[in-house]
């Protein structure tokens, strides 16, 4: 089948496909939830679905998949169907990413928009993220969403559904995407990690699959060890937090350290939650700071093996031991 499987979201695979099938379908849909919870693969899943659908033959699965042998999926592999589009961070001419999906690329639907959908009577529009878009570029989004073409369908990716315009959450249906339980984790990661990874990873992924499969790409579960060790035990002598600045120092280390930095406020986050006063109040002045730090530091490029010092220092600070400031 073209789409795979998604596990532990049930609920919102259900919601959608019962309002498909009865054709009382919102035009445009927020799907709300942390980052590597199934988000992205159920909006391909889902266009797949009902341009396929629309299109015919259409599918009998219970769920979101169609045949891989639909002409309609042969079209959406090749990014070739006229009736779908989706927009996200474009490449720089220098590499890397755009900082944001810009409103050229919104008023770019508008061609589209514009004229009778080629295939079926449908059009399906994804934005992924919708967090990426610049402020301009998200005024043009809800002029769309206002006044969409009939059986246009708008999908809004988001990692933080709370920094969208109000306005445009206010013309979204929302789906939320919740993070994984064990179970459901070893099942989406089967085949992927390796089993005798399988039990630390998901341990340091947080019900994320994404964040699962980055955690075993770059080994970071002796990373996330570590932090946790910090957290429990402090660190007197400042050897822990030396030895993760000193692992995550270097071009080498760059994209162990890009994927780890933003793990450490939710390594935090999730002590919080677990404990007792007077370490949950800890946890969360130690959570405010962390967040902080991961914040400016890509933005001011500050260097690696000290940002990760003085997070390993804000770690230590939940274990409630008074510790070294020396380096």
């Amino acid at each position: 089948m073209s789409a795979g499987p998604l596990f532990g979201q049930d609920r919102a695979i259900g919601q959608f496909l019962d309002a498909w099938r009865t054709r009382r379908l919102h035009h445009a849909w927020l799907l709300a939830g942390p980052r590597g919870t199934g988000k992205a693969s159920f909006v391909r899943a889902a266009a797949r679905r009902v341009l396929a659908d629309a299109a015919g033959p259409a599918s009998t699965s219970p769920g979101l998949a169609i045949s891989d042998d639909h002409p309609v999926a042969h079209l959406l592999r090749a990014g070739s169907h006229p009736d779908y589009r989706s927009l996200e961070r474009a490449e720089r001419p220098t590499g890397g990413l755009a900082r944001n999906i810009s409103i050229d690329q919104v008023r770019s639907l508008g061609d589209m928009l514009g004229v009778t959908p080629s295939l079926s009577p449908w059009r399906v529009i994804v934005i992924d993220s919708a967090d990426d878009l610049e402020r301009e570029g998200a005024n043009a989004l809800l002029k769309m969403l206002e006044e969409p073409p009939a059986n246009s369908l708008f999908f809004l990716v988001a990692h933080a559904p709370g920094r969208l315009l109000p306005t445009i959450r206010s013309r979204c249906r929302r789906l939320d995407f919740g993070l994984l339980n064990d179970d459901a984790m070893v099942s989406a990661l089967s085949g992927k990690v390796a089993d005798g990874d399988c039990a630390r990873v998901i341990a340091s992924a947080g019900g994320s699959v994404g964040r699962a499969l980055q955690i075993a790409a770059l080994d970071l579960a002796p990373l996330d060890a570590l932090a946790r060790t910090i957290m429990a035990e402090g660190d007197p002598d400042n050897s822990r937090r030396s030895k993760l600045a000193s692992t995550l120092s270097g071009k080498v280390a760059a994209e162990r350290y890009a994927a780890f930095l933003p793990m450490v406020p939710a390594l935090i986050a999730g002590e919080a939650r677990n404990a007792a006063e007077p370490r949950r109040s800890r946890a969360l002045e130690a959570y405010a700071r962390a967040r902080e730090t991961v914040a400016l530091a890509p933005r001011l490029t500050l260097d690696p093996g000290a940002t990760m010092f003085e997070l390993g220092g804000i770690l230590a600070s939940i274990a409630g031991a008074p510790a070294s400031l020396k380096r």
